[in-house]
């Protein structure tokens, strides 16, 4: 029975996950898993036909170090998935520019190296909005996300500086729809669509993830939305095994980007219980 690895953290005590059910479907299948954390001191990746990067979800708090373990996994006989290049390519969110440059509707940011007050302060006024979100150029799970109205409270913009010395933030627009309709995530295996979620914030939040307290609910998105994330998807680096791409409604009621996960999406497999199968497959196609 082959044997393959699901990269994960030392513990996913605080976060909901799913991959139990693909764990399964690929017992079904002849592929057995082990979940190895990616700060375990001494793994041997060669014992694994594949790694598959799953719930590492605290990487953003050492991003080199991170890296520095796929790197390791790489010169191994495991097969990384998704591939080193990929993640080296997604993980500072300056891939938005790549996209944009490519023609892709992306939420509009600008980019800021350890911004000041006074900059932050000024932020709505660079696209006349009421409100802005500042967040770190590597980031997961909304962490040190910050949104910041006009004449934001002082202890605030100070908290949003500190958060952003000496390192990149991207700003952007704060986008009503979220608040009012969700954020919409869409998945896919090996190119192909598989499944859909909408993230709702809860009440007083802008935050959508589940360990913040977002909604979740299955949804089947309009073709018109499919096809942006099938686009966005032509520009990334290829192959690919899993993707999610994030998107949100723009006043004029045209899906952009918010960004592409291609490092540790959560893949809301319990929302469409046959995507589970279909990830195994896929993952089995890898093998």
């Amino acid at each position: 029975m082959p044997q393959i690895a699901f990269l994960t953290m030392d513990t996913l005590a605080d976060f909901v996950a799913y991959d139990h059910l693909v764990v399964e479907e690929l017992r079904q299948a002849g592929v057995s898993v082990q979940e190895v954390s990616w700060r375990h001191p001494a793994p041997n990746w060669s014992q694994y036909a594949a790694v598959v990067i799953r719930s590492p979800w605290d990487y953003q708090s050492d991003p080199q170090a991170f890296l520095q373990v796929l790197e390791h996994i790489e010169l191994s006989s495991a097969r990384l998935l998704n591939s080193l290049a990929t993640v080296r390519w997604n993980i500072r969110k300056s891939y938005l520019r790549e996209l944009q440059t490519a023609g892709h509707t992306v939420v509009p940011t600008i980019w800021l190296q350890s911004p000041t007050a006074a900059e932050l302060a000024q932020l709505p006024d660079h696209w006349n909005c009421a409100e802005t979100v500042v967040k770190p150029i590597v980031g997961a799970n909304a962490d040190n996300a910050f949104r910041l109205p006009r004449n934001p409270d002082p202890e605030l913009l100070q908290q949003a500086v500190a958060a952003f010395q000496q390192t990149t933030a991207l700003a952007q627009p704060f986008i009503s729809s979220v608040t009012a309709l969700g954020e919409y995530s869409l998945i896919f295996f090996e190119g192909q669509f598989s499944h859909a979620v909408l993230k709702t914030p809860a009440a007083g939040d802008f935050r959508v993830q589940e360990e913040h307290g977002g909604i979740i609910q299955a949804i089947q998105p309009p073709p018109e939305m499919i096809a942006c994330a099938e686009r966005s998807l032509q520009s990334c680096p290829q192959p690919l095994l899993y993707a999610r791409v994030d998107l949100v409604l723009l006043p004029d009621g045209q899906p952009a980007i918010m960004e592409i996960e291609l490092i540790e999406p959560s893949l809301y497999l319990s929302f469409d219980p046959p995507s589970a199968a279909r990830f195994a497959t896929s993952i089995v196609r890898h093998l």
